[in-house]
């Protein structure tokens, strides 16, 4: 059937399938008629019915009969909409591992999913392994990096013998050695053999079945032959379909409408409908987008929001289908005038290419899919159809049948596929570039087949991404990094595809900008000129083409090939010439260049990517034979002479100036030599061909003597001179010198009149990381010249370069340099006689480790840094080195980050700076003096002489040409320069009696160099030193001499006497005859030495002076702090002060009102004890007994931790962190304060100030908003909303002193004696607690201080009370829905937060729970608590003792003694007539700590008796919430304990249960049995654990109160648990003794009696929330943050989109998984915020905390502001990595960790975010900063 239906048209095959039954039975004939007329019967709409659809058709033709051998277990079918693969996973198909030794472990990375690299073990850095094959592997103390995936597609290369140094050894993908062999031989077969002529395509017929493959499953022939007509089909209707897309989606101009209808297409009967497309690209934003599509397609913003997901998401998307083309070609207007890819198409062909985007999906879905247990079968039958060539499959294509692509020759599917590949869009990109990684992995001759086929069309794929593609990142371009880095690949298709040669073609031809149609033209033509200012310079894309090259180069087969072979050599030096001297550079002599243009950025771009390759095709030669070098050396000097010597028409003068020579004398002898002048002559930096000539002379082994004689050479000047003459040579050393002398100038100042770009270019030309690829090279070239040529002529060559043989002949006058310039450029000369005269590693060809290690000593020699730093310092390509960090590590020590700020640094080992030479060729001259400071302190300390010499080294070069190197010091050239150098500055500083500039810099260069020639070549040194005779009959020694005592020059004696005692080892008459022996030495010290003593001995007198005033200063303030506790006692006669107001800076004191800056803010910090989770019941019976002293746990920890560490602290974490769950928060009011203090008149004005700021700025995100009456401390920046009263009044009453039992008894008689108070009654809160309406936040009655008359010190605190209720009610009101009490309805007295409890008590609560685990022996909590937080408390009570006076301002005692009867009454019910009926509301149910607070607000006199009271009303309330909290555990699941430890404290504690609950038998039963299940001992722990936190909070209130009488005894055994020496302070009678005390027996049964018998107790809700007692935490990052990776489905998941973000943010109080500034999870409603605001909301109120994982930082939010903090994870080195911008592994890092939490528990997530913004101006809110 299959084999007509390519005869007849659609419609005739409709008709002839007319009987179903026959429909049926060729399932493949069937999908061919789906497909085909699916546009028209679907009307062009493609629905997810519509895939499903097509899925079903797919599946049923390519299995046929035999689906029950693909699907699991019983399945007859594939449930819609799901995919073979999936099914295949849910069932647990590919859990268990296939384990085949030899067989690459090719998993394919997700975009988001974590990939591991490994230095040591990886060939290069393109070999990554998945997270569990790391896993699995051994990689301790290797430097490994992670990242994150950015796209999907990049494959693990774990069992792929190419990619590793040697076996990793991972348990899934053995290691096989017949694999290892196999690759071998094919490596020598494939070097051995010659290229073909025409290389032969693989096809699929090429390429045998994997063999050794265990799970094979006998696959029928009838369905083998199912499976491969239907993929073999399927590809071609893609292949169809994309035969008429158009090639480019970037439309300048729309076409015309009667163009829209000659579009090629593949509709038969051309129907009019048309579709307009919106594809995407990487430079617009969403909102740009979204923008648009609302403006001109009448949608609205959510519908357009989700187009733009999808165009980002898939690729493109329709946004228009009509059969009016006119008004979409105006809509493509629109769209293209903002430069956003467009097309309108056909209706029918889009609607085709949507088909072909699921049949893509459908493939990619099989290459992951099994046939029962055979995971290669469908991969291997894939790869032979795509190895096929296209069959002519439907009459519908309308193009000619033969379809042949113009340079390619049968070509098969996959390069149609590849050529194809830029007409699709991002999602089928992606999708086809994972099947292709997924075929790379079959066996190794998959990947041959694939990568030739990839490497015959790679020139017009290199096309298409360099001139079309618009989404350059999935272009499949980058698929050759995966195949181009494999060894054997690369050999194969350099040797036979030639495709280096192409490559070089191809940056050739675009370089010279050779593009026509869009093409780059091949082959290009070689005379074609470049020029920098078009368009291939200006693109950013050529990089990666460079780096194709050097990934390929980079192979050492293939460097084999390339040093063997002469034609390599040949292209590579053609390419290179088009590159030399471009872009010359003219100096600017009288007046500064008009226009500076970049265009140097783009050709330094250019030349540094070329040098990359330059140098690893230098390197190539490694492998080379002496012949072959020797003709390298020869084939690139004729490519530079025939370059700069070759005089025709075409020559560009500009680059290549004629050469021109000319004769100059110095000394007495005449060199001819170039000329050439600097200052006036063209120069371009940029010189490749000298660059690769460099690379190959660094091969100084294999031109070694021994081996040049064996070719018949008989030395390196040989080799130069074979077929050139000198003076070419001259000319092709002379560009590299142009350019040092150039250089020398830029940096003397000499060419600033050419702009910045001057500079630009000297900055790259000499920057660290670049310098070894140019800079340095031009030095070697240099050097290698003293070893060829005459040095005395390479010498006299480079003075006349720098135009300085004037002054080295004694002329110190200049005719073009002033007097600095002149110095300046005799600095930079000497600097590069240095360079060339004492620079060894080139010359010697140091190994890599020795110069790494180099480099690292010489960059730390200066003194510790941070790795980032150390890393800047050095070359590129040995930080790059695996062996890098080893070295590090043994030169240098590594000094962990300690506090939250430091950063880890690196110090240099001591015995390493033996190593140190100053006169390093890297340093400049401020490094070099340091670095000289350095090693002689270190020399003085060591050798204890005060003048140390630092003697040069030895340059030790044993073989190779450079041996002769050192005999550059016998020139007398180099002597004559000597000798001007030091005779010209002593002559100058003789003249002018100062000394000129830099000589102290000329004259280090100097003496170094003289050193270093008599370490070389002592006794002809010294010869020509002590006879060579200059200027005034003198020689070098004479000016020595001269030198040697000179008064101005002082420090250098030490050197020049060395140097003399040295010569004179020769020499001894001449030196002995010239040398002066100062003879005052003995008698006379030296003035200077005199001066120097006078000023010590001044100095130290006037620090003695100093310390004495110091002392006496310190004394008076010891004094003030005495005073001060005394007039607080007896003298109220002088106001004391309490420093000054920070605004008008006067005094405070009691003459004028002031408070304290104050923030109150609502918090949910407090948890409750979490109902229902037993890990928590668990944790408060281990918890430490003591909360006041410090943890030491695990801070000992080293940083970075140890391999053991990371090993145990693996999978410790559920999904969300071990975070505390949110719902158990409890809401309150947090007070704090910053200690600055202001007079209330300056805070009104200073309020006013920042309402005026406000106005004036009016865009900017302010730190503070003034409708939530917040204000920012002007001193230290701190958010404040409130002004708290200080208090100055009299001291407190004194403490009342009865015995308890007394106290009592007289309590209750005043109360029986009392009068019903009815106004007080009224003043109560009528369910009968015991609650008073004045101190709740939204009392209604309340009136603030303008429409109370009062006495005018009160109306002063009245008015700070105001601001408190203001802010109070403003939460008070927002927050009703997060408070659980019963309150009165809004609007009555009463309503609102009760603030006794829910500010004042939770303030205190939360500065206790800040301070748990800190603390120092000796001292309790309350001792923690600093002075300014006590004031801050005391300035709640007195706003509590004021509302309350506010209420009874007609009695004399402001009401005072009615609140305290009414405290009385509510906690001794049996005193009081009426106590049952006033107080329906049993006691257990408030919170005792309220109760405290109130006392200390009216009756502070009573607070000891009270605590007493409140303690045991806590000890019941806790014994209630036990029960009900256990009664839910089941005990076996809680740890066992040994004996009781705390019976002096509790007692009974069964009979105490008991007689708490004896009241309510359904609770009685209950504790009975919590009792008889958990036993005593843990009961007593838990009683223990949340009582405690009461002790705690009630001291810290009593010392607030009476700061003198609840100290810490000085006698208290510190040893005692913190519970005994808190109930000793607050004088409590433990419960133990509770059978001897009656009161509080008969209190308690009261309390008791009365929550028994209420509806609470008799539902067993309890009504009673425990509190939770230990140290608070926020949630459990792991240890290391790739670990986060691990099972990143499972643990970051966002519960609002449900999928894993790709930019996670972890909510650091819950745990919670939120996407953070996506695009999916937002607020549209609220201001679009994003979802960590969202977030917040729900979790903990005002204030939000996240971990953002990728950018690696912390975000802190309060009120719709936030700011991003330093991340608590540093790498290996101690450094914070942002936006893993590194990818070094990261680690917790302690101390910043708690800095966190410490931050979050002082509630100081405001202010930190206020200060943030605070210190920046801002106008687009705080995101953007």
């Amino acid at each position: 059937m299959s084999g007509l239906s390519s005869f007849f048209p659609a419609k005739l095959l409709g008709s002839m399938h007319s009987n179903p039954r026959e429909r049926q039975t060729d399932p493949l004939s069937r999908l061919r008629f789906t497909l085909e007329t699916m546009p028209g019967s679907r009307k062009y709409n493609f629905t997810p019915a519509t895939r499903a659809e097509i899925l079903a058709e797919l599946y049923d033709a390519f299995w046929g009969p035999y689906a029950h051998l693909f699907l699991p277990n019983s399945n007859s079918s594939l449930p819609l909409h799901a995919t073979l693969s999936e099914v295949q996973a849910n069932v647990g198909q590919f859990k268990e591992p296939q384990i085949v030794p030899g067989r690459p472990c090719g998993h394919i990375f997700k975009k988001g999913e974590s990939c591991f690299r490994c230095k040591d073990c990886a060939l290069d850095d393109s070999c990554v392994l998945c997270s569990r094959c790391f896993d699995a592997t051994d990689h301790t103390d290797h430097n490994v990096s992670f990242f994150i995936a950015q796209q999907s597609g990049g494959c693990c290369d774990c069992g792929d013998v190419e990619a590793w140094r040697h076996p990793i050894d991972c348990p899934y993908h053995p290691y096989s050695p017949e694999n290892a062999e196999y690759i071998t031989s094919f490596e020598t077969k494939t070097l051995l053999n010659t290229p073909r002529a025409h290389v032969k395509t693989l096809t699929g017929q090429d390429i045998p079945p994997v063999k050794n493959y265990p799970f094979r499953v006998h696959v029928p022939s009838e369905l083998r032959e199912s499976i491969s007509r239907t993929i073999g089909y399927a590809i071609d209707f893609v292949l169809d379909t994309l035969d008429s897309s158009p090639d480019e989606t970037f439309l300048a101009t729309p076409p015309s409408e009667a163009a829209l209808r000659l579009q090629p297409t593949g509709d038969p009967l051309m129907h009019d409908q048309f579709a307009i497309i919106v594809w995407n690209d990487d430079k617009h934003s969403f909102d740009e987008v979204i923008e648009l599509l609302h403006d001109i397609t009448n949608r609205s913003r959510e519908e357009a929001s989700q187009i733009a997901d999808r165009i980002d998401e898939q690729g493109r998307d329709i946004i228009e289908m009509s059969g009016h083309s006119a008004r979409l070609l105006d809509m493509a207007r629109a769209i293209a005038q903002i430069d956003l890819g467009v097309t309108v198409r056909r209706a029918f062909d889009t609607f085709r290419e949507q088909v072909s985007a699921v049949i893509i999906e459908w493939l990619l879905d099989l290459t992951r899919s099994r046939l029962s247990t055979d995971a290669l079968i469908l991969r291997e039958i894939l790869t032979s159809e795509l190895l096929s060539p296209r069959k002519n499959s439907s009459l519908l294509s309308a193009k000619d049948p033969s379809r042949v692509l113009p340079d390619i020759s049968d070509p098969t599917r996959l390069d149609w596929l590849f050529l194809y590949h830029a007409r699709l869009w991002k999602k089928p990109r992606l999708n086809l570039k994972e099947i292709y990684a997924s075929l790379l992995t079959v066996s190794h001759e998959h990947k041959l087949a694939i990568a030739s086929h990839f490497a015959s069309v790679y020139h017009r794929i290199i096309d298409a991404y360099l001139l079309t593609d618009r989404e350059a990142e999935t272009s499949i371009k980058y698929f050759a990094l995966q195949l181009f880095t494999v060894p054997s690949v690369s050999l194969y298709i350099v040797r036979h595809h030639n495709i280096v040669s192409r490559l070089l073609a191809v940056i050739s031809a675009f370089f010279t900008n050779q593009i026509s149609d869009k093409r780059i033209v091949f082959p290009p033509n070689p005379d074609a000129e470049i020029d920098v200012d078009t368009f291939p310079f200006k693109s950013k894309r050529f990089m990666p083409v460079f780096s194709d090259l050097r990934y390929l180069c980079h192979n050492e087969p293939v460097q084999e090939l390339i040093a063997h072979n002469r034609e390599f050599i040949n292209q590579f030096a053609q390419t290179c010439q088009i590159f030399m001297c471009i872009n010359p550079n003219k100096r600017a002599a009288s007046s500064h260049v008009e226009y500076e243009t970049d265009a140097w950025i783009s050709v330094f771009n250019v030349t540094l990517s070329l040098s990359r390759v330059i140098k690893i095709y230098g390197e190539a030669f490694s492998k080379a034979t002496v012949g072959e070098l020797v003709a390298a050396i020869h084939t690139v000097m004729h490519h530079i002479l025939k370059c700069i010597t070759v005089v025709d028409d075409r020559r560009d003068l500009a680059r290549f100036p004629p050469v021109a020579f000319h004769e100059v004398v110095y000394g007495e002898t005449t060199y001819k030599i170039i000329d050439f002048d600097v200052m006036d002559g063209s120069i371009s930096f940029h010189h490749s061909l000298q660059w690769l000539l460099a690379e190959l002379f660094k091969h100084v082994d294999i031109l070694d003597g021994v081996s040049l004689r064996s070719a018949g050479y008989g030395s390196l000047r040989d080799v130069c001179l074979r077929h050139v003459n000198e003076e070419a040579l001259l000319t092709v050393i002379d560009y590299p010198l142009r350019v040092l002398a150039m250089i020398a100038q830029i940096r003397t100042g000499l060419w600033v009149r050419n702009g910045f770009a001057i500079r630009g270019q000297l900055l790259h030309y000499r920057d660290f990381m670049l310098r070894e690829l140019c800079y340095d090279q031009d030095l070697f070239i240099l050097q290698t010249a003293l070893v060829v040529l005459d040095p005395n002529t390479i010498m006299v060559s480079m003075l006349d370069r720098f135009q300085l043989l004037g002054y080295f002949s004694g002329a110190t006058l200049h005719p073009s340099y002033d007097t600095s310039h002149l110095s300046g450029m005799v600095e930079e000369f000497l600097y590069v006689l240095i360079t060339i005269l004492t620079e060894t590693a080139s010359a010697s060809k140091m190994p890599l480790p020795v110069a790494v290690r180099r480099e690292i000593v010489h960059a730390l020699a200066v003194g510790p840094c941070s790795f980032t730093d150390l890393v800047k310092r050095v070359a590129e390509r040995m930080v790059d080195d695996v062996c890098f960090e080893r070295v590090l590590r043994e030169v240098a020590t590594f000094k962990a980050p300690e506090s939250t700020s430091d950063l880890g640094t690196y110090e240099l080992k001591d015995e390493a700076f033996d190593e140190v030479n100053p006169f390093f060729y890297h340093y400049t001259r401020n490094k070099r003096e340091e670095v000289e400071v350095v090693l002689r302190t270190r020399l003085k300390r060591k050798l204890g002489v005060q003048d140390p010499v630092i003697v040069p080294q030895k340059l030790n070069i044993t073989n190779g040409p450079f041996v002769s190197l050192p005999s550059a010091f016998e020139s007398e050239v180099l002597l004559q320069i000597f000798f001007y150098g030091i005779y010209n500055i002593l002559t100058l500083t003789d003249a002018t009696g100062a000394a000129p500039p830099s000589a102290e810099a000329i004259l280090d260069q100097i003496l170094h160099l003289v050193m270093v020639a008599i370490v070389e070549r002592p006794e002809v040194f010294a010869g020509l030193a002590a006879h060579k005779i200059y200027e005034e009959g003198q020689n070098l020694v004479d000016v020595l001499c001269t030198f040697e005592y000179h008064e101005k020059y002082h420090p250098y004696r030490a050197r020049v006497r060395w140097i003399l005692d040295q010569v004179a080892h020769h020499q001894e008459v001449e030196v002995e005859r010239r040398r002066r022996r100062p003879d005052s030495q003995s008698k006379t010290e030296d003035p200077n030495e005199a001066k120097k003593r006078a000023a010590k001995a001044r100095q130290e007198a006037i620090m003695r002076q100093m310390k004495a005033q110091q002392a006496k200063v310190a004394f008076n303030f010891e004094d003030l702090d005495d005073e001060e506790e005394e007039d607080m006692s007896d003298a109220p006669e002088a106001p004391v002060s309490y420093g000054t107001c920070i605004v008008c800076q006067e005094e405070l004191n009691s003459s004028k009102a002031f408070g304290s800056l104050g923030f109150v803010q609502p918090s949910r910090q407090l948890r409750k004890h979490p109902d229902g989770y037993q890990s928590y019941t668990n944790e408060a019976m281990t918890c430490v007994d003591t909360l006041d002293r410090s943890l030491a746990v695990s801070l000992e920890t080293g940083f970075p931790p140890s391999a053991s560490e990371i090993k145990s602290a693996k999978r410790v974490h559920s999904t969300n962190f071990d975070a505390f769950p949110p719902q158990f928060t409890r809401f309150g009011l947090h007070a704090s304060i910053c200690s600055h203090m202001m007079h209330l008149d300056c805070f009104t004005v200073y309020s006013a100030s920042i309402r005026q700021r406000h106005r004036n700025q009016a865009t900017r995100n302010h730190p503070e908003s003034i409708p939530r009456k917040e204000y920012i401390c002007p001193l230290c920046k701190s958010l404040g909303n409130v002004i708290l009263p200080v208090v100055i009044a009299t001291p407190p009453p004194e403490l009342n002193s009865l015995a308890f039992t007394d106290w009592v008894r007289a309590a209750g008689i005043s109360i029986l004696k009392s009068k019903p108070d009815p106004m007080l009654e009224s003043l109560q809160f009528r369910t009968g607690s015991g609650e008073f309406v004045f101190w709740t936040a939204q009392d209604s009655a309340y009136q603030s201080h303008l429409r109370v008359a009062d006495r005018p010190d009160s109306t002063e605190v009245h008015k700070m009370v105001d601001t408190v209720m203001v802010v109070a009610k403003n939460i008070s009101q927002q927050s009703r829905h997060l408070r659980e009490r019963t309150e009165p309805e809004p609007g009555e007295r009463g309503a609102g937060m009760y603030l006794p409890e829910e500010l004042v008590g939770y303030t205190i609560s939360a500065l206790e729970i800040a301070l748990r685990g800190q603390g120092l022996p000796g001292r309790t909590v309350a001792d923690m608590i600093t002075d300014p937080q006590y004031r801050m408390i005391r300035g709640l009570l007195t706003c509590l003792t004021k509302l309350v006076s506010l209420n009874f301002k007609f009695r004399a005692d402001e009401g005072r003694e009615a609140v305290r009867q009414a405290i009385i009454k509510r906690l001794l019910p049996e005193w009081s007539r009426t106590s049952f009926t006033s107080f329906a509301h049993p006691l257990l149910l408030r919170d005792p700590f309220a109760i405290l607070v109130e006392t200390a607000a009216v009756a502070p006199d009573m607070l000891k008796h009270i605590l007493v009271l409140t303690y045991y009303a806590h000890l019941a309330r806790t014994v209630i919430g036990l029960v009900y909290v256990l009664n839910k555990s089941r005990s076996s699941a809680t740890p066992t304990l040994g004996a009781r430890k705390y019976e002096d404290l509790f007692g009974d504690t069964r009979m105490f249960f008991m007689s708490v609950v004896r009241h309510s038998p359904i609770f009685e039963q209950a504790a009975e049995g919590v009792l008889l299940s958990f036993g005593e001992s843990r009961i007593e722990q838990l009683l223990y654990a949340f009582t405690l936190p009461f002790l705690r909070r009630a001291l810290i209130l009593c010392r607030a109160t009476y700061p003198n009488a609840f100290t810490t005894p000085p006698d208290l055994d510190d040893s005692l648990c913190e519970y005994r020496r808190l109930v000793k302070i607050l004088g409590i009678p433990p419960l133990a003794e509770l059978p001897t005390q009656d009161t509080i027996q008969n209190a308690l049964s009261g309390w008791c009696a009365h929550y028994g018998h209420s509806h609470a107790a008799s539902q067993l809700n309890c009504g009673v929330m425990l509190e939770y007692p230990s140290i608070y935490r926020l949630a459990r990052l792991p240890l290391v943050l790739d670990h986060l990776y691990l099972d990143q489905d499972k643990m970051m998941t966002c519960a609002r989109c449900k999928t894993v973000p790709l930019d996670a943010a972890i909510c650091l109080f819950c745990g919670t998984t939120v996407c953070f500034q996506s695009h999916c999870c937002m607020d549209m409603d609220n201001g679009w915020r994003g979802e960590c605001n969202m977030h917040t909301r729900e979790c903990s109120g005002p204030i939000g905390l996240y971990f953002l994982v990728k950018r690696c930082s912390l975000l802190y939010l309060y009120a719709n502001n936030g700011a991003f903090g330093q991340s608590p994870y540093l790498d290996v080195h101690g450094e914070v990595d942002v936006s893993m911008r590194r990818g070094r592994r990261q680690y917790l890092h302690r101390a910043r960790w708690e800095e966190v939490h410490k931050i979050w528990l002082n509630h100081g997530i405001p202010t930190l975010i206020a200060r943030r913004l605070e210190g920046t101006v801002d106008s687009g809110g705080w995101e953007t900063l």
